[in-house]
Formats: C-alpha cells, structure tokens, sequence
C-alpha cells in the first residue's frame, strides 16, 4: 500500500501493483508492439519493393516506424484511455500521478521515451532493478514522469481497527450535497480515529468525543447534519463521501467538469437531494427539548 496526499490534503491508501502483475502486463504490451512492427515493417517493405526509395529513405522510414510503435503508440493509448496500455486493462492496473491524479500525456510520454532505454535497450534488466529497489515499484520511467502503477482491484481492509468509514443508507442523500472544500486533513484524521476506535471507548467517552468531533467537522462542511443524526452515523458519512470522491477523480472515473466538484476537487457532486426522513428532532412537535450541546450539528448522542 501507498500513501497518496492530493492537492486538498486528503490522504488515500491506495495498493501498489506487483511486480508479477506488472511484468504480465509489460509482456501482453511488448506483444501488441512486437506485432505491430512487423505489420508496419512489412508494410514498409512492400511499398519500397518497386526501388523507388535510396537506402536512406528506407533507413529513415523504418526508423519512423519503429518510433511511432514504441514510443507514439504506448504514449498515445495510455493518455486516451487515462492510464491503462491494453496489459493494463488485462491485469486491472493503471498508471496515476504521484498525487492521485489520472496520468497527463507529458507524463505517458516520458514513460515510453525512458522505456526505450530501461526496456528495449536493456532487455528489461534496468526497469526490473529500479522497480526492485523503490518501495513504490517505480522504473525509471515513473520516477522521472512522477508516476506510478496502482491496481484498481482494491481489496477491502480487514479488522475493526483499519475499516474505512462507511457511508449510512440514511444519510447517503444528504451527503451527496456537502460542501467538504473546509474540511482540513487534521480534523478529517481526528474524525477517522475516532471511529476506529470507537468500541474500544467506554459510552461515557463516546458520547462526549463524539459531539466535540462532529461539532469541529461540523463547523466546516456544510450543509448541517439531517436532525437525529448520531454524532458516528455523522462523522461516517462525511469521511465515507470525502474519500468516495477523491477515489473516483484518482481512477479517473470522473472529472471536474462533469462531476461538479469546485476548484478544491471536494465540492457539490450534484443536485441537492431530500434528507432522509428521521425522527423529530429537537424543538419540532413530538422530538425531544434542545440541547447545547445539539446545536452546532443538530446531533443526539450515540445509542
């Protein structure tokens, strides 16, 4: 597993791809170019068959050839398919930016330029001992591009201490409308511990770390929590839909323009939705009488 800290201060644990996987895939690559050479070196040959073309012309077409299928086209497939040559899509892999963002041409680029060398060149030798010796399994390529190689088939932590924060069905409405540009990665960890640990807390602790968290997270999101909501169903949700939307902008499954997210990537995801129905909250007829400690998100303490 990698730690990957976005632009807005949101960290994700995200795995690494293995090396065995990494090198099926590479193969499965090797062979569609393989082939592709001589495809278009025979090509080549027929068209200068007729002695048209002197031993430099020939020279350079073949040169032109060997280019566009080991640099042109690598490049080109991963940046269309945002990360994913076709041995990737095989073994489930993609290529993302150190900072979880989908990989930009530039970057595809680099990549199969460095692959000449550490690939090509050396028969694979040099991309096996830098893959070998970083920790992320970078080559060359990845170190220089600012990339690296993750799986998409994340398998799910175990154990109550490392599970993720799930989202409520109650509150999944409500929280498609949050406004989560405020929320700094300090108060987001203080919210994540708290939940892991939270069975290991007396109800005593509970109750009272509970509302002080989820008035400080309260405090910046918006909008405030549907009335009944229990501080942990609360603070669940609000981390369930953080890490909801930077997994979907790192697999590159959406984008700014077409997700609604802001300029901080952690806005509005779409139209508001009604919240769930719940029941009365405080002040309302049939709910029970405010509390101080109530107001700041509109939350009851944990049953």
């Amino acid at each position: 597993m990698a730690e990957v800290v976005t632009g807005e201060a949101v960290v994700i644990d995200v795995p690494c791809a293995r090396f065995p996987s990494r090198a099926v895939a590479l193969a499965i690559d090797l062979l569609v170019q393989l082939v592709l050479l001589l495809l278009l070196s025979g090509v080549a040959v027929a068209a200068t068959a007729g002695g048209a073309l002197n031993a430099a012309a020939v020279a350079a077409l073949g040169l032109t050839v060997f280019v566009l299928v080991v640099v042109g086209y690598p490049a080109t497939i991963e940046t269309l398919s945002r990360g994913r040559s076709l041995g990737k899509m095989a073994l489930g892999l993609r290529v993302v930016s150190d900072d979880g963002g989908p990989e930009r041409f530039r970057q595809a680029l680099m990549r199969a330029l460095l692959a000449v060398l550490e690939i090509w060149l050396t028969l694979g030798f040099l991309a096996l001992v830098t893959s070998l010796l970083s920790a992320s399994g970078k080559r060359l390529g990845d170190i220089w591009a600012g990339t690296f190689v993750i799986t998409e088939r994340m398998p799910q932590p175990r154990g109550p201490a490392n599970a993720l924060p799930t989202m409520p069905p109650a509150l999944a409405g409500w929280a498609a409308t949050l406004q989560l540009s405020g929320l700094d990665d300090g108060t987001a960890e203080t919210a994540r511990q708290y939940l892991s640990r939270y069975y290991t807390l007396t109800p005593a602790a509970r109750t009272d770390f509970g509302q002080r968290i989820a008035a400080a997270v309260a405090a910046q999101v918006s909008p405030a929590a549907p009335p009944g909501a229990t501080p942990p169903d609360y603070l669940s949700a609000v981390l369930a839909e953080r890490r909801a939307r930077e997994q979907a902008r790192m697999m590159g499954r959406v984008t700014l323009g077409d997700s609604g997210l802001g300029d901080s990537g952690l806005g509005d995801s779409g139209p508001a939705a009604p919240p769930s129905p719940g029941p009365p909250g405080p002040d309302q007829p049939g709910g029970p009488p405010a509390r101080p400690a109530d107001r700041p998100g509109g939350f009851l303490p944990p049953r």
